[in-house]
């Protein structure tokens, strides 16, 4: 198993809870959390992969599913506990945008995109997911408010292609950027930073 398989299939299970603990808090039923949960984790990756001109990759390896199946699980038979953790899906949104944004960004190079075009799929990968989330949860998703979100990950994504471009090792390097992303999420919602408003 490859590193950058690893972080793929972790940020598909954190995604797949933040999915299913929005749902569980709109007090949906158990197969409405389960596909809540199973858009959210796939949706970024797959909207990346169709524009890599790829087979999205849960299609064909079914450990995707299981490990989008381990997420739902966690968050129906844990849902209290990891509310109290992350009551606005913080927690967890941060972890998943962080993965998912760096395997964007390798996924895409591999594919001999450009390092800029690497750098925006890498953003997409990350943030379509929670906003086919928030969209099917009736809430506005939150790249489209006023917080730092795609901005955090576009910072790990550059940060990810200077480092190679210096010769980082691609697991530390891989392992740092993500941290950013997450740590520059967090610390965006703790000390409510944004960006400013234009005509605000």
């Amino acid at each position: 198993m490859t590193i950058i398989y690893a972080i793929d299939l972790l940020g598909t299970m954190f995604f797949a809870i933040s999915g299913a603990m929005a749902a569980n808090r709109k007090h949906i039923d158990i197969f409405g959390a389960t596909f809540t949960g199973f858009v959210t984790a796939i949706g970024g990756g797959s909207l990346r992969d169709v524009f890599l001109n790829l087979r999205p990759v849960w299609v064909d390896d079914g450990n995707y599913l299981i490990a989008i199946l381990i997420g739902v699980t966690i968050s129906v038979v844990a849902n209290n506990r990891l509310d109290r953790l992350a009551r606005t899906l913080t927690f967890f949104d941060a972890i998943g945008i962080g993965f998912f944004c760096i395997v964007g960004v390798q996924k895409s190079l591999v594919n001999e995109s450009s390092e800029i075009a690497a750098i925006i799929l890498g953003m997409f990968s990350a943030v379509m997911g929670g906003v086919i989330r928030d969209t099917l949860m009736n809430e506005t998703p939150l790249i489209f408010r006023k917080e730092i979100y795609a901005t955090a990950c576009l910072s790990g994504a550059i940060l990810y292609v200077l480092l190679g471009a210096v010769g980082v090792d691609s697991t530390v390097n891989a392992f740092l950027s993500a941290l950013i992303i997450s740590c520059i999420r967090l610390v965006a919602v703790k000390f409510k930073l944004s960006l400013p408003v234009i005509g605000g």
